[in-house]
């Protein structure tokens, strides 16, 4: 069933000047528009480089002459009352050696900045950062290097002259990356972080430490720039992103190992010289290792991981304990234990690499997931059996519209065997005490269909679990009706009839405009399988789903939801809407559905998400245009699924759980878009068919609905099912 983000309009962000990223404007592609687009930027640069004439440090080092002490700025030059040196500094380099790369890395920093969120907004945070990271730096250098106990790195690293923008330019990016959408926003704030923080950490630099600062400037300033205000919530995170922010800190770890073992420094953890040491490079071999682990989402990464994390973070603490204990008790003198500030930073430093590596793997501990279906057969033979047996029906005798869902990996499997032969099978997941078995069950007629449910409900009775059919066919409900058990409307799906389809007449009319504008403006549609697609293409779809999901209330939604994970199967077709430029502007998935013999009579839609600044009526083009391809491919008919929780509202079914599915469909309305979703559907004129929910009796409603909750929300937190799952019970939202 369809996840959706692409009926409204576009998000517009309030207060940025400019687009939301992607290519510039088509104004802004020449040399002279670039100029005009970022006057500030262009207008910096420019001085940089007439200054560097006139003072011929162009092609003589600036830090050779006398000039240096003049223009330079840094805590010797205001305690010598050259105040004026942050402004001057800031349009010099060091060597001309420097100067592309000062002016270079300006321009590109500074200059994305400015398109990103103006001239006026790029220029105060480019400014400001720049004199909070130059006078911040003396501040802290004047403070911690000016006392009889001084830190042995404040005290050289105050005697230190720097010249350069840059410490602007990282607070233009900082700021500027309030007006990115999820999950850009946090990626780029991530890697900005790690960055001015390890270098101070491990290199320490004078600039390092005003890098620093300015970076951490922007960050502040930066919503209020944007225009986005504060945001005291953690970002959704899908479990990819999730597993990519976790691989990233062991990487980093990995690297600052590197650094020890490769290049010792003498930064603010001391004096590094000469440990470079084989448990050093073990060290960071390990953090290699479960770093590509965790990018995979492996569970044995996360456990090894959260051991390591765990025993490090323990060791720390003790050592921590035992000095302050020692101390204390008057056993051990402070003196002789030689603690100064470089080794209370480094404990800190320590302490902060792994609390955040902690954090960040049980927060995302979901995104883990157990094993994969296959390693889950190693240890369960009979699940993998089972799980192949239920597959290979799916492609010989065929399915229903959403049997393919049940091949996901949440998925549970009943076969029904006779003769020793598997006849049929049923997929279901368990959740808070409730079997929910997901669409119709797979067998060759009616008949074996109904022997599966017999099976599949007699199972469940000797476990104690409460049966709930979902999503199911009239078949079913009939079934069920025999048994005595209660049926409601849960949802209807739209197929399209593919014979004879043409996009003609007074009813077709967006759709037919949606095909001649995507040709218009170069759209291509592309389909094929996902995992075969050139490795961008797939970053960009990764995205474009990352970013919608980011932005919501909740996480990523499961159960008949699928995501990028389940698009990537090589029988899943995707639909792109690629520009002559390789931009993805969005993305369908469809599920293939099997008839007799593993021909392919339909499919499926699943993942249908767009661009938010992209081509506009994406969805209709990706739509109509997928519509026409399997056509041509004979396929039967297409369906667009059914929008969960969102039914037609002339139901005369049990009115206690139409109200809890109408309630909990209203409250996640305003997040995941179910009924505008279905009503967008209806501009292809489909078919209905009812897919009904069938039960127990009333009893068992509310376990029901809490299942159903856990079932679509898998990554929610108790909260959030809290929220979703007893908040519509009570009728709120």
């Amino acid at each position: 069933m369809t996840d959706d983000a692409t009926i409204q309009p576009p998000d517009v962000d309030e207060g940025i000047e400019e687009g939301h990223g992607g290519l510039p404007p088509a104004r802004a592609r020449g040399a002279a528009a670039v100029l005009r687009a970022v006057p500030f930027t262009a207008g910096v640069v420019a001085a940089m480089l007439v200054l560097g004439v006139v003072a011929q440090t162009l092609w003589k080092p600036l830090v050779d002459r006398d000039l240096f002490g003049t223009v330079a700025y840094g805590l010797p030059a205001f305690l010598d009352g050259r105040w004026w040196t942050p402004v001057t500094g800031s349009l010099f380099a060091l060597t001309p050696a420097q100067y592309l790369a000062v002016t270079g890395g300006f321009a590109i920093l500074v200059g994305w900045s400015e398109w990103r969120i103006g001239t006026r907004r790029a220029a105060l945070a480019t400014v400001g950062g720049q004199l909070a990271g130059v006078l911040g730096a003396a501040l802290v250098l004047q403070l911690l290097g000016g006392t009889s106990s001084s830190w042995d790195w404040a005290a050289r690293v105050s005697d230190d002259l720097d010249v350069g923008f840059s410490a602007g330019a990282v607070a233009a990016v900082a700021a500027a990356s309030a007006s990115l959408l999820a999950p850009w926003r946090a990626r780029v704030r991530l890697v900005l972080v790690l960055y001015i923080v390890l270098a101070f950490l491990y290199i320490g630099l004078l600039w390092d430490l005003e890098h620093l600062i300015g970076g951490f400037v922007g960050l502040a300033i930066g919503p209020m720039l944007a225009g986005r205000g504060w945001e005291l919530r953690l970002p959704r995170l899908t479990r990819h992103e999730w597993r990519v922010i976790a691989a990233t800190l062991f990487l980093a770890a990995a690297l600052i190992r590197l650094v020890i073992f490769f290049l010792p420094a003498d930064g603010p953890l001391g004096d590094r010289a000469g440990q470079g040491s084989i448990p050093i490079l073990v060290s960071a071999v390990i953090s290699l290792v479960l770093a590509e682990g965790l990018r995979r989402g492996r569970r044995w990464a996360w456990r090894w991981a959260m051991a390591l994390g765990l025993l490090s973070a323990l060791v720390v603490l003790l050592l921590v304990v035992a000095l302050v204990g020692g101390i204390t008790s008057g056993e051990v003198q402070a003196d002789d234990l030689a603690v100064t500030p470089t080794s209370v930073a480094e404990i800190v430093a320590d302490l902060l690499l792994w609390a955040t590596q902690l954090a960040v793997l049980v927060l995302g501990r979901k995104a883990f997931r157990a094993v994969s279906p296959k390693r889950a057969g190693q240890r369960d033979p009979q699940q993998l059996a089972d799980r192949e047996a239920g597959i290979a029906l799916l492609h010989s005798v065929g399915g229903g519209s959403i049997s393919w869902m049940g091949t996901w990996e949440a998925n549970r499997w009943f076969v029904l065997r006779e003769g020793g032969q598997a006849v049929g099978a049923q997929a279901y997941q368990v959740h808070r005490g409730v079997a929910i078995a997901l669409g119709d069950p797979i067998g060759g007629d009616a008949l074996v269909r109904g022997r599966v449910l017999d099976g599949f409900a007699d199972l469940l009775s000797a476990q104690g679990l409460a049966l709930c059919l979902f999503s199911v066919s009239d078949e079913v409900v009939a079934w069920g009706e025999r048994r005595s058990l209660r049926r409601v409307l849960v949802a209807e799906e739209s197929v399209i009839d593919l014979p004879g389809l043409q996009f003609k007449g007074k009813q077709w009319q967006d759709t037919r405009s949606a095909l001649n504008r995507g040709k218009k403006e170069g759209v291509e549609y592309v389909q094929g399988a996902l995992a075969t697609m050139p490795r961008p293409v797939v970053a960009q779809v990764r995205a474009i789903s990352e970013q919608w999901v980011g932005d919501k209330g909740l996480p990523e939604m499961g159960f008949t939801l699928g995501g990028v994970d389940e698009a990537l199967d090589a029988e899943v077709r995707c639909g792109l809407a690629i520009d002559a430029d390789g931009r993805v502007h969005g993305v369908t998935s469809w599920l293939p559905v099997y008839g007799p013999g593993g021909t392919t009579i339909g499919w499926t839609l699943d993942v249908m998400r767009r661009l938010p600044d992209g081509f506009r009526p994406v969805t209709e083009f990706l739509i109509a245009s997928a519509c026409l391809q399997f056509q041509s491919e004979g396929a039967q008919w297409v369906s667009l699924s059914g929008a969960p929780l969102a039914h037609s509202a002339s139901s005369d079914d049990l009115g206690a759980l139409t109200k809890l599915l109408d309630r909990l469909g209203m409250l996640l309305e305003p997040l995941y878009g179910f009924r505008s979703l279905d009503a967008f559907k209806a501009k292809f004129q489909p078919r209905h068919v009812p897919m009904s929910m069938v039960f127990p009796d009333e009893a068992a409603l509310p376990r029901i609905g809490l299942a159903l909750t856990e079932a679509y929300l898998p990554d929610a937190s108790t909260a959030d099912l809290a929220k979703a799952g007893l908040g519509a019970l009570r009728g709120e939202g």
